[in-house]
């Protein structure tokens, strides 16, 4: 007489032979794809932003995360100051530097 237990497949179940590496394969695989199509390119822009930030330089016409657009007028290690208008100047932190529009032209 079978139990019901044993006739559902409970401790003696064999899955398909190779399952357990099937799987490993399958998320080695999935890891790979994630790491090559997201992550990598992702680092590689960070680390372009880092350097564009890195590189400011005096008279650079920049644009900040608010679309803010001006001429660098200062720089300290976290602080650029920004000159928007005439006389108009607004201090911002360098990780809120987005893009430079405009590179001063090398001397």
């Amino acid at each position: 007489m079978t139990s019901i237990a044993h006739a559902m497949g409970g401790a003696g179940s064999h899955g398909a032979p190779g399952g357990d590496m099937g799987f490993i394969l399958m998320m080695t695989t999935i890891f790979i794809i994630f790491y090559f199509l997201l992550i990598r390119p992702a680092q590689k822009k960070q680390k372009e932003t880092k350097e564009m930030i890195a590189n400011l330089k005096h008279g650079d016409l920049v644009e900040t995360t608010g679309g803010i657009q001006g001429k660098v007028a200062a720089l300290t290690e976290a602080v650029v100051t920004v000159e928007i208008a005439p006389n108009v100047k607004v201090k911002i932190n360098r990780a809120h530097i987005t893009g430079i529009v405009q590179k001063t032209a090398e001397e």
